[in-house]
């Protein structure tokens, strides 16, 4: 049975500013890669948090049927969010444990959603540390966030 990993990452041109996403999509057997699948896009206006999340709830939606996956993630922010934080904003209406409204509560919501048809692992490791699957994310990231980019072609 093979494994199915996505690594992900988000990337902000100022924050906010221009931003973008990127997935790679990996299943291996037996320790060998089967198939790869890269997604990105991005936004004109956005912050690096809201990518990241936008970078996990595109690979948990690009997933066409119940799977068990590990997502490697950099953002200390998304990891902690799905594993820890998103059962009191649930208890709690989406409002912090200040009673303050959850930032990105939308993109919480729906990453908890999709999230929900699968049976997901949450993994963070450092970025930009040499972890080529994490950089080939982060340059799909980039590359989602090219076109919206002041100059860019267009």
């Amino acid at each position: 049975m093979p494994e199915l990993f996505a690594y992900t990452d988000g990337a902000c041109s100022g924050n906010p500013g221009p931003g973008g996403w990127g997935v790679l999509m990996i299943a291996r057997e037996g320790g060998a890669v089967m198939k790869e699948r890269e997604l990105s896009g991005g936004e004109p206006q956005t912050t690096n948090n809201r990518m990241e999340l936008m970078a996990a709830i595109s690979a948990l939606e690009a997933l066409n049927r119940p799977v068990e996956i590990t997502i490697v993630t950099d953002s200390a922010y998304v990891k902690n969010g799905v594993t820890e934080w998103i059962h009191g904003w649930k208890r709690n209406g989406w409002r912090t444990a200040a009673k303050d409204p959850v930032k990105n509560a939308e993109l919480w919501q729906r990453l908890d959603a999709a999230q929900g048809q699968h049976k997901v692992t949450w993994r963070w490791i450092k970025g930009h540390a040499g972890h080529a699957e994490n950089e080939r994310a982060d340059a799909l990231a980039r590359a989602g966030m090219a076109p919206f980019k002041p100059g860019a072609a267009g």
